[in-house]
């Protein structure tokens, strides 16, 4: 869907990114993850011509995007920034509707669009005549997305979405990101300097340092197998906390006791991560959940179960 070919950008003396290539695949999100000043935002304003680049070629869906009137490309691109950039002296309404009223779409269809987006978005009716300065940071956040989503365009750019958010509603936000049937349709590129938000959000992870990529892999990937002390180190820190979001029950089944089955509530589903299962575990009155794979096997685990499984399947890994 998108592909970057041998792209430069330089400003003045200092190489922003030097000569990176790698292509997104559709409905896949790239989290493009490093440092600040590691290039990765001007990567991202290259996709939709916000910074031109001096070399290299830019290709979505098949065009190259320097044919195209920037306008024009912008136009068939959702953008989601740090600051959200909504306008102060628009209600919300009029904010999520900046790009249908280019395109000329009428008042009944712009309308029900924004309708639509408002409940996907769990933002309450009364908000769309309240202006920016009455939201909370995460509804404004909410809006932000409704705006870039608004036209239904097949790719998405985000910048650091979630950097301006406290940690309690930047996690409850990720979660709906990660359910939301509309993004799932999109091909996403997201910047970010935050390493557990790309492991949670992530098909895929683009690792830039000093405008070069490191390594492109999935987060397992990056977690198993780094390229070079870089990949390795970027991680140490919080190697653990990371493995608990890559890992699923479904890579522990085999290692799962296939014990007595406790009736009572709903099974958790195998492909659940190991930090789900816990907070799962953690409020159950009896300590246990029932978890279901794919072919509707269940087993019961408790905390320490859980725990020996992900030991096991990590010294399997390290052994293999």
């Amino acid at each position: 869907m998108i592909e970057l070919k041998s792209v430069s950008k330089s400003f003045g003396n200092t190489q922003a990114v030097d000569q990176i290539s790698f292509k997104v695949n559709e409905k896949e999100n790239l989290v493009l993850l490093g440092t600040s000043g590691c290039g990765k935002t001007t990567t991202l304003k290259m996709i939709n011509r916000l910074i031109e680049p001096d070399a290299g070629e830019i290709i979505i869906n098949g065009k190259d995007i320097t044919n195209q009137n920037p306008e024009i490309l912008r136009r068939g691109i959702g953008y989601v920034m740090q600051n959200i950039g909504l306008f102060p002296h628009y209600n919300i309404a009029e904010n999520i509707a900046v790009v249908p009223k280019l395109l000329k779409w009428d008042k009944e269809k712009t309308h029900q669009r924004i309708a639509e987006l408002i409940e996907k978005l769990h933002l309450p009716n009364n908000c769309l005549k309240m202006f920016p300065h009455e939201l909370s940071g995460g509804q404004q956040q909410r809006v932000g997305l409704a705006r870039a989503l608004v036209t239904d365009p097949a790719v998405l750019l985000m910048d650091e979405p979630f950097g301006a958010l406290d940690n309690v509603t930047r996690s409850s936000i990720q979660a709906e990101f990660k359910a939301l049937e509309e993004l799932k349709r999109k091909t996403i590129v997201m910047v970010t300097h935050d390493v557990q938000e790309a492991f949670e959000l992530a098909d895929r992870i683009c690792l830039m340092d000093k405008g070069e990529i490191i390594q492109i892999g999935t987060p397992k990937d990056l977690l198993y197998n780094p390229t070079n002390d870089f990949a390795r180190k970027f991680l140490d820190g919080q190697r653990l906390a990371l493995e608990f979001k890559v890992i699923t029950l479904q890579d522990l089944w085999g290692f799962l006791p296939a014990d007595q089955i406790s009736n009572g509530e709903k099974p958790l589903d195998a492909s659940s991560n190991i930090w789900n299962a816990m907070e799962n575990i953690r409020s159950t009155s009896n300590g246990r959940i029932r978890v279901s794979n794919t072919n509707k096997e269940q087993k019961s685990v408790d905390f320490q179960q859980l725990t020996q499984a992900f030991n096991q399947y990590k010294y399997n890994h390290h052994h293999e």
